[in-house]
């Protein structure tokens, strides 16, 4: 567990960075079983860091729990710190992948993030860690490439 108090159960205020941002794991109740964890961030939003835009994205992350689990309303108050943030899609969709590697510790993780256009150009992001286990099914993340999403 994180060395301060969970957010679970309890108000907690809207983090105004990613730095900021307080992220809980609670111990995995299984963790000699292997098995995937999907999040789907559908409305993530972040700022250009040039020109102060808002970006969008759809993002995508797959886990195979190690020792612990991301607790759900820390994630989304995370994920939320992004809106008033100015980071590059592929920032924002690394740091994402690897603040949660280094929390959680998982026997496999990946992101996909799925960025709507800007200037024309969609931009989709992935990073993984770790070696899926081999008994394991890995569903597509189901976002199909840009076609107007």
């Amino acid at each position: 567990m994180t060395e301060t108090t969970l957010q679970l159960g309890q108000s907690s205020a809207q983090p105004q960075s990613p730095e900021e941002a307080q992220l809980d794991r609670v111990p995995n109740p299984h963790p000699d079983t292997d098995y995937l964890a999907r999040f789907t961030v559908p409305e993530f939003t972040s700022l250009c860091p040039v020109t102060g835009q808002p970006d969008f994205a759809i993002l995508v992350i797959d886990y195979a729990p190690g020792p612990w689990l991301v607790e759900s309303k820390s994630l989304k108050l995370y994920m939320h710190s992004f809106r008033n943030h100015g980071a590059f899609h592929e920032d924002c969709t690394v740091a994402i992948g690897k603040r949660l590697a280094d929390l959680l510790e998982p026997r496999y993780l990946r992101i996909g993030g799925y960025w709507y256009p800007r200037g024309g150009i969609p931009i989709d992001v992935f990073w993984q860690t770790g070696e899926l286990p081999k008994n394991l099914w890995l569903p597509d993340q189901g976002v199909a490439p840009y076609r107007a999403r």
